[in-house]
């Protein structure tokens, strides 16, 4: 279902860009920029660090410490990581204790791969992630699931950052507005029955298509 809304989202962007329905879509450089783990990391966790990478044409973003690896990319409407076990145990990601902070502040849940749009505020199954194992997943705010009625409704995900304005206006005025904003995971991860608590703060580093509100 996720690889359906994309494809839809990507088609209704090529309607815009061709002119059917006219209007201008901000593009951002997104980065992982910080991550707080728990208190006593570089004792119990090791050595921490940030790294970026690309892979293809995407940017990705890795955080590692002696008991985690995990790989960031951030798209349009959600988060995709990949989490691989570098511990010597099972660990545990309990899916309705992780929070989304959006770039105005606001607090929500999250909903994960594999659940349905219309159970998204359902309590979701905690995963496992044996020790050496690794998960692959995406995290997309439960804010941002919607329906609409009607002979073209149905399911669609809002943007993370707003980025759609009907006019060059609003454009100039607006997009520019939200670099600097933060966007923020909070991970719980269960490591031997104890929870470390793991922020991703991201942070919306540039606008990288500021020409669109320029009139020429």
């Amino acid at each position: 279902m996720f690889k359906r809304l994309a494809f839809i989202s990507l088609v209704c962007m090529m309607f815009t860009s061709c002119g059917f329905l006219k209007s201008y879509t901000a593009k951002y450089d997104v980065s992982l920029a910080t991550v707080e783990s728990p208190a006593d990391a570089r004792a119990q966790f090791g050595e921490t660090k940030v790294a970026s990478f690309t892979d293809g044409q995407i940017n990705k973003y890795r955080y590692e410490d002696d008991y985690i690896d995990i790989v960031w990319y951030v798209s349009s409407t959600q988060f995709n990581f990949d989490l691989k076990n570098k511990s010597n145990h099972t660990i545990k990601i309990n899916w309705d204790d992780i929070s989304y902070v959006d770039c105005e502040g606001k607090t929500g849940r999250v909903m994960h791969s594999g659940v349905k749009y219309n159970e998204r505020n359902n309590s979701q199954p905690a995963s496992t992630i044996p020790k050496g194992a690794s998960l692959s997943d995406i995290l997309l705010p439960t804010d941002n699931v919607y329906f609409t009625s009607g002979k073209y409704g149905g399911w669609n995900e809002r943007l993370l950052i707003p980025s759609i304005y009907q006019n060059q206006e609003a454009f100039a005025k607006e997009a520019s507005s939200y670099v600097g904003k933060t966007m923020k995971i909070l991970m719980p991860i269960m490591i031997e029955n104890v929870q470390n608590d793991y922020t991703f703060e991201f942070t919306i580093n540039s606008l990288l298509n500021p020409e669109l509100g320029v009139k020429k």
